[in-house]
């Protein structure tokens, strides 16, 4: 069939359309196509042609550009690594962690950053949902797991998703607007073994061993929770069970093999031809140095303190292989990489070893792993942004982990549901390069499930003593307030000094608590009824875990 002239030019006009819809996002392009455009505008059909000759080449591999674009994300969370394990964050620390240095090096360090709680499993669900986690069943501590049998005979070992399915993930988004996503590590928010019918979990290897039988499906996991790809395992007591996709794989005949089995599947990932194809999100949460505290032959001693420490600098190892990886696949220009920690160092470390050393893992923060002082939340935050985050930059204000989400929708400039990230206050601004407060309000909890609110340069906490696991504390008020930017150490409690500021504070907690959210414009509720003020007591033996 023959087509005339100007079916052709029309055809060709809607085709320059579309190609200068999908291109003119690009800054790198603008200029070249409005020159471009003003040619075609001349009506001359040949350099109309011309232009269409050119575009038809040029089309396919710009639509492919305009996805990859869309910066990569890699968030990276080491387990029960404290404020001052970090070099960077830690003028004086005894523990050399370079890679992360490297980051803070090329990117911007929080220095007032924030888990959403003081243990782990709540800390994760707030990263991985922008809300924060007591808002659901989980008022203190972490998730366990519980056996039941089923009708079929088969049993159900593990304990129901904290992430309900009706709560949206940052990985669902972000596979929403095109983004291939993955982790590898631990996941620790809740999912069900299957077992096949006679058969059992094998508990005589050890504490830290439990090994699920290969083969065994489980169900509420990450897959199920917007992840296309899943390598890793569930928590610490199940560190002899490798798992991929919904299904275990390997039993692990040492748990120091966890860590290095983590870094090779992210540094796989990362290589991986297909991440050229189009942008990822991939979530590291590590299993170390949170215990068993399991450094692998060729870190022990190499710290000259103790094996934590020496589990630190292995840990700093495999944030290098990943950074190397990316360097490699020529990926870093256009990938965000965000490190950070999931709460405080643990007392498992052997802190009193650590400080004999002259090495101090809360750096000059009060408290561990746990407790409502800042040595129990404050951790490093570091954000590498090639281009975009100034090197070699520091934000001191207040941040929460759960900014992840609410950044992402900022940097692809998509609005999320009202009912969405309802705790997430983007911190885009902050990596801009402003120095204004992105979170006018922020809430932490304790392993107990006390509170303390944080506003500006004020901190209340809603009890005594630390809250958690470290014994010490004011007896003598039922709270304690403290003035972060003159007295960050926590070390004089201005409860009785201040009732003004504790009323305010008081009021903010509890306007956010029940109003369920704390980003102005979102809409939500609690799961369970919250009870913002418990009864406590300043502890004198300090707990081992």
């Amino acid at each position: 069939m023959k087509i005339g002239q100007r079916t052709i030019d029309t055809i060709n006009d809607a085709r320059i359309d579309t190609f200068v819809n999908r291109v003119m996002s690009s800054k790198t392009y603008q200029v070249g196509i409005n020159k471009l455009k003003a040619t075609i505008t001349t009506g001359a059909a040949t350099t109309r042609c011309r232009f269409m000759l050119i575009a038809s080449f040029l089309l396919a591999p710009l639509f492919s550009y305009a996805e990859v674009s869309k910066p990569n994300i890699i968030f990276i969370m080491s387990d029960d690594q404290g404020y001052g394990d970090v070099s960077a964050f830690n003028p004086n620390s005894k523990i050399n962690t370079p890679a992360i240095d490297r980051l803070a090096k090329e990117g911007m360090m929080f220095t007032d950053a924030h888990s959403a709680s003081a243990v782990c499993t709540p800390t994760r669900y707030g990263v991985l949902t922008g809300r924060y986690p007591w808002r659901t069943r989980l008022q203190k501590g972490v998730l366990g797991a519980r056996t039941s049998k089923l009708p079929d005979g088969s049993i159900s070992v593990g304990d129901e998703p904290l992430i309900d399915g009706k709560t949206l993930t940052v990985a669902q988004f972000l596979k929403g607007q095109g983004y291939d996503t993955a982790i590898t590590g631990k996941w620790h928010l809740g999912f069900k073994y299957i077992l096949p019918k006679d058969t059992a979990i094998d508990k005589s290897r050890g504490k830290y061993y439990d090994a699920v039988p290969v083969g065994t499906k489980i169900v509420g996991g990450p897959i199920e929770r917007g992840f296309d790809k899943y390598w890793g395992f569930h928590h610490a007591r199940q560190m002899g069970t490798w798992i991929e996709q919904d299904e275990v794989t390997y039993n692990l005949e040492n748990t120091d093999e966890m860590l290095n089995r983590i870094t090779v599947k992210a540094v796989d990932y990362v290589s991986d031809p297909a991440r050229k194809a189009a942008p990822f999100f991939l979530y590291v949460p590590f299993s170390a140095p949170h215990s068993p505290v399991v450094p692998s032959k060729n870190w022990i001693g190499k710290s000259g303190i103790n094996k934590y420490a020496d589990f630190v600098m292995e840990t700093n190892n495999s944030v290098e292989r990943i950074l190397h990886a990316l360097d490699k696949a020529k990926l870093s220009d256009n990938t965000i990489v965000i490190f950070t920690t999931d709460n405080g160092t643990s007392p498992s470390a052997r802190i009193e070893q650590l400080i004999a050393a002259g090495h101090h893992p809360t750096a000059d923060l009060r408290g561990t792993k746990a407790d409502i002082w800042e040595g129990g939340h404050r951790v490093p935050y570091i954000v590498r942004w090639p281009g975009h985050v100034k090197a070699g930059s520091t934000y001191d204000k207040p941040v929460v982990h759960n900014s992840l989400f609410a950044t992402s929708a900022d940097i692809l400039n998509v609005d999320l549901p009202n009912n969405a990230a309802v705790d997430s206050f983007s911190i885009l601004p902050a990596l801009k390069g402003s120095e204004e407060e992105t979170h006018p309000i922020a809430i932490h909890a304790s392993v107990l499930g006390h509170f303390a609110v944080r506003v500006g340069d004020w901190k209340l906490a809603t009890c005594k003593g630390s809250c958690g696991w470290s014994k010490g504390g004011d007896k003598n008020t039922p709270m304690q307030l403290y003035n972060m930017k003159t007295d960050r150490a926590e070390t004089t409690n201005l409860f009785n000094e201040k009732p003004d500021i504790v009323a305010q504070l008081k009021q903010q907690l509890e306007q956010a608590v029940y109003n369920g959210y704390t980003v102005d414009g979102k809409t939500g509720s609690n799961d369970v009824p919250v009870t913002i003020y418990k009864k406590s007591k300043v502890k004198s033996k300090k707990i081992s875990h």
